[in-house]
């Protein structure tokens, strides 16, 4: 890990392989998600990155 990445921990739930980010290696609630909201994801990270620029200065 490079120190500004986000930690992320490889798991599994229920037989399937889930992926978890982290803002930091305590933090107690992971954004989990796996393999269909990855690809989904994946498939949509223009869209995502739009997002995030149009709305950076919102508040949380």
């Amino acid at each position: 890990m490079i120190d500004d990445e986000m930690p992320v921990k490889i798991g599994e739930y229920k037989g399937h392989k889930t992926i978890s980010l982290m803002k930091s290696d305590d933090d107690q609630y992971p954004f989990t998600f796996g393999l269909g909201k990855a690809k989904l994801i994946v498939d949509n990270i223009d869209e995502i990155k739009k997002f995030v620029e149009e709305n950076a200065s919102a508040p949380d």
